[in-house]
């Protein structure tokens, strides 16, 4: 977006990656998505920064916490909404009034395909990506004749660290051993961390998501949902048209191959 003209405040947590992009020409902002009052402070250093006018907000800050639903605690299921939903929110709700006094603005919110179909081994993350989707269309309604346009960025698979991310968080949140399919998540997360996924027809780059952004941004008529990859696609094609009865029939499969898996490790003791 910097090459188009726009002035850019990205944003980190991390002390390491504010300094990459300061190294890299950038102005970042710190903010941690789960510390309301580092939300509130990088909505002021922002606004403070661009002089009170601001074009639009991209909320692509999340993780993934992977786990079966009955292996995931209470804590890891509220850090998941506190970062995806709360947080986000939060910030947009510092934001809009800001838009309202220019009459104008952007909120780009980057959700997920299993924002449309939840996922096995994936349900609090899918719940955060649900939750967003229908705050966004909320949000899209409520601010009508305001000016602001609310987008929703669906991407399928892109090759980022998000999955090497994922991973760190099944290690932190969830007791592998004790976990029903811990033993074969400890597999998965060996083979993650071995395992770089290459660019094909089902795995996109980055710049894959920042042409749909930038399109939510500068278009003069953005739309509501923007898919990203063909599984982005054929989610949202099976959400809409599949019934559930066919869905739980595929996802069921895997369930059932990933138990016989771990089946076939515990017998081999």
């Amino acid at each position: 977006m910097r090459e188009k003209g726009w002035q850019v405040f990205p944003t980190a947590r991390k002390p390491e990656d504010l300094a990459r992009l300061k190294a890299e020409g950038f102005h970042p902002i710190e903010i941690d998505m789960a510390d309301s009052t580092s939300i509130q402070f990088a909505a002021r250093d922002v606004l403070a920064a661009c002089g009170g006018k601001l074009g639009g907000v991209v909320n692509n800050a999340g993780f993934g916490q992977p786990g079966a639903m009955e292996d995931l605690s209470r804590e890891a299921m509220r850090r998941q909404f506190e970062v995806n939903v709360f947080g986000l929110q939060e910030l947009n709700n510092l934001l809009v009034p800001v838009f309202r006094k220019q009459g104008a603005g952007r909120i780009v919110n980057v959700s997920s395909v299993v924002g449309r179909i939840s996922l096995p081994f994936l349900g609090i993350y899918c719940a955060s990506k649900f939750a967003l989707e229908a705050m966004s269309d909320s949000l899209r309604v409520e601010l009508v004749d305001s000016g602001i346009a609310v987008s929703l960025i669906e991407p399928g698979p892109i090759i980022t660290q998000f999955r090497r991310n994922a991973v760190d968080q099944a290690e932190e949140q969830i007791s592998l051993e004790d976990a029903e399919y811990g033993k074969l998540m400890i597999k998965e997360i060996k083979r993650r961390r071995e395992r770089q996924k290459k660019e094909d027809f089902w795995n996109k780059p980055p710049e894959a998501v920042a042409v749909k952004i930038a399109h939510a941004l500068e278009s003069s008529k953005p739309k509501r949902r923007y898919c990203v990859t063909p599984a982005a696609y054929f989610g949202t094609y099976m959400r809409r048209f599949a019934p559930y009865s066919l869905t739980d029939y595929v996802l069921a499969k895997q369930v059932r191959r990933k138990r016989q898996k771990v089946k076939e490790m515990t017998d081999a003791e």
